[in-house]
């Protein structure tokens, strides 16, 4: 299982994260972070990526991450102040967004 926190960001970016167990591809660029042992973390700074705001660690057998999350200047409020979300399959990850149009 991976958690995900979110730290919103007023920017134009785009962010696209996919998991493959314990590996977070974030646009297109693969973190493998199954050697991090139970117990242990990583300061963010260890990650060599800008998506990475915290720090990654292992506890109850879960991997724990914060990423950016970006957003536009009148974003909703599930993006502004997002909940953080479980992954436990594989595949692209729905990030919190603004809410669908109705046409």
């Amino acid at each position: 299982m991976m958690t995900l926190h979110f730290s919103p960001i007023r920017s134009n970016d785009t962010l696209i994260l996919e998991r493959q167990g314990d590996i977070l591809i974030a646009n297109g660029e693969a973190f493998d972070f199954s050697p991090l042992a139970e117990g242990q973390s990583l300061p963010a700074q260890a990650v060599a990526s800008p998506w990475f705001v915290g720090p990654v660690s292992r506890r109850g057998g879960v991997l724990e991450l914060t990423v950016l999350l970006p957003h536009g200047a009148n974003a909703p409020h599930a993006q502004r102040s997002p909940q953080p979300i479980g992954l436990t399959c594989d595949g692209l990850v729905a990030l919190p967004a603004a809410p669908a149009l109705e046409t």
